[in-house]
């Protein structure tokens, strides 16, 4: 049967929550979305006019709809998020499931053994978990260790099998390890005790435990059997100290899930913590890569999901920094103050570091995709109609109003390119004019680029305000290439951006990575420029003198001073050192000048 086509299909969608499934023309699945009403959702992708590429290639290719209609969002996000992990579509985010994670097991079994799994059982055991580290679940297993005495053994240890005396007690035991079930020196009641306790320390409450503890203390000392008091008050303190080091948070605030989300032009990081009791029992980070231009609410409420899947957390409450749609199920709650904000804070400072790490992984191990990344970044921040992959930054630098001069510098794919840089001393102004300064060096450094051919970049930095940027202006103006070039200047005091024919300035994060590599190439530009200066002044004052003398020229000066490395040194130098360097009429002038002085 041939399949109707598009707008027939749109115009028979329902006005229900559910899942739309767009198909190509070879009926591959190429995307899945959620909606609150399918049909107000999927027309929306074919009557408003896409800014993002990646959509709009989407859109061109969807050749069939398909939707499912459920009762609520919440199992619309469900049903989203499980279609995505068994299918892949191609214009979807991809949240990969690690099925790596360890956890910790409570045997189902008489007389239950506590150890580290990586595999799950329909068992009747009790996992907990999964852990986002190895190292939780050591530092949890060495704690529980030390706190209660249990078997390690993987014996069956039926009553049948124990009455008939078949196992005999292990060097554990005789370390004070282990009671000795195997040979019925413990009953199971008292250690199934010890597994409630251990239970409730897995969950991250540790209240009962040091309850128990302190009561058998006490205990212990009335009856005057001080070394086991003493045995118990270690627990304690192992136990406390534990506890000191993962609460965080007002210990009233348990069984919360927290979630945060940071995210740029390219990728999503996605932070969950886990609040019982007061304590987090687990933190773990989910990196994201964009499909197309999905917004961060659309991402946070698939990663809250997917995540809460993964973990098999039942929490009731949720702490998020903006609203999302997770259905009646759970509390959402959006923290402004206290504890609860400081929870947040602490969630999306995860995220931050985690993407941090991964930038500089990214930049050992994979260059072109960091570069990408930053181009990227500074398109949207800029407001540019393309990413600046070639930026050139002018600086002018008249120090005390001597040697005029200016400096270009190269930053591609923003990097320096040193082999670019250049300098100019200035030609056609009188005096320390800046604003003159600019408009000479950046008409003809384009011209020169112009008349060569050469490639010109998609973005200029003035290090200055209005008025140099004004200069440079006049300058692309002159040579036509005042729509060819974004151009724009940045103040030194506030770190302002200014745009062409644009009063108010733009203020970047202080912290964003664009200001830091604007920050960079006006840096470099200053430093580039003042060391030219001061080569320029140094040479004027070494070599003033020698240029008074007669028949000697700028290329002569060089020539000795290459040589003899100072003016002093050329003085004092014989006839024959002289005329072995610069010839003898030369050395002649030179030891003439001299003898008179």
């Amino acid at each position: 049967m041939q399949k109707p086509a598009l707008d027939i299909q749109i115009k028979t969608l329902p006005h229900q929550p559910g899942v739309y499934q767009y198909f190509d023309e070879d009926d591959n699945l190429i995307y899945v979305g959620k909606a609150k009403d399918i049909k107000k959702r999927v027309s929306s992708y074919f009557t408003k006019t896409h800014d993002n590429g990646k959509t709009r290639v989407l859109v061109k290719k969807i050749r069939h709809i398909k939707h499912i209609v459920v009762e609520t969002e919440n199992d619309a996000l469900l049903l989203e998020n499980n279609l995505i992990k068994q299918y892949k579509p191609r214009y979807n985010v991809l949240l990969k499931d690690d099925k790596s994670y360890p956890w910790i097991c409570l045997k189902n079994e008489r007389f239950p053994r506590v150890f580290s799994t990586r595999r799950v059982f329909k068992d009747g055991s009790e996992y907990f978990g999964p852990y986002t580290s190895m190292k939780t679940v050591h530092t949890l297993l060495d704690l529980i260790k030390g706190l209660y005495q249990l078997r390690t053994c993987n014996f069956n240890l039926s009553k049948d099998k124990v009455a008939a005396g078949k196992y005999k007690v292990c060097l554990e035991y005789h370390l004070g390890n282990c009671k000795g079930p195997c040979e019925g020196l413990q009953t199971e009641d008292d250690y199934n005790q010890n597994i409630v306790a251990i239970r409730e320390i897995l969950k991250g409450n540790f209240k009962d435990s040091l309850s128990q503890f302190k009561t058998q203390m006490k205990q212990l000392s009335q009856e005057m059997k001080f070394e086991d008091a003493q045995r118990i008050k270690e627990k304690i303190e192992v136990l406390e100290n534990y506890q000191a080091k993962s609460t965080i948070v007002n210990p009233k605030i348990s069984n919360v899930d927290v979630f945060s989300i940071m995210s740029d032009e390219s990728y999503a990081y996605v932070n969950f913590l886990q609040l019982s009791y007061g304590s987090i029992i687990r933190s773990h980070t989910l990196e994201i890569k964009k499909k197309l231009d999905e917004t961060d609410k659309e991402l946070l409420e698939l990663s809250i999901v997917e995540i809460r899947q993964r973990f098999h957390s039942n929490s009731k409450e949720i702490y998020v920094p903006f609203k999302v749609n997770l259905g009646d199920d759970v509390k959402i709650t959006i923290p402004k103050l206290g504890d609860k904000k400081h929870i947040l804070d602490l969630s999306l400072r995860n995220a931050k570091y985690y993407r941090m790490e991964r930038f500089k992984q990214v930049k050992i191990i994979d260059p072109d995709r960091h570069a990408n990344r930053i181009m990227a970044q500074m398109k949207t921040d800029l407001r540019l109609p393309e990413e600046p992959r070639h930026i050139e930054c002018f600086d002018n630098s008249n120090i005390q109003g001597t040697n005029p001069v200016a400096a270009c510098v190269v930053f591609k794919d923003g990097k320096p390119s040193k082999k670019d840089y250049r300098h100019f001393n200035i030609k056609t102004v009188e005096g320390p004019d800046d604003f003159a300064s600019m408009e000479e060096v950046v008409y003809r450094r384009y011209k020169r680029l112009l008349d060569e051919n050469q490639p010109l970049p998609q973005l200029i930095i003035i290090d200055g305000g209005k008025g140099q940027l004004s200069s440079a202006l006049k300058s692309l103006d002159a040579l036509n290439l005042r729509n060819t070039i974004a151009i724009i200047g940045i103040a030194k005091r506030l770190e302002e951006l200014f745009y062409p024919d644009d009063p108010i300035p733009l203020y970047l994060d202080k912290k964003s990575e664009t200001l830091k590599i604007i920050q960079q190439l006006r840096n470099e530009a200053h430093r580039f420029g003042i060391e030219h200066h001061r080569n320029r002044r140094s040479k004027s004052a070494l070599t003033t003198e020698l240029e008074t003398i007669p028949g000697i020229g700028e290329q002569t000066v060089i020539t000795l001073m290459k040589k003899f490395k100072s003016v002093k040194r050329i003085s004092e130098a014989k006839k024959e050192a002289l005329e072995a360097v610069v010839g003898l009429s030369r050395a002649q002038k030179i030891i003439d000048y001299y003898s008179k002085k």
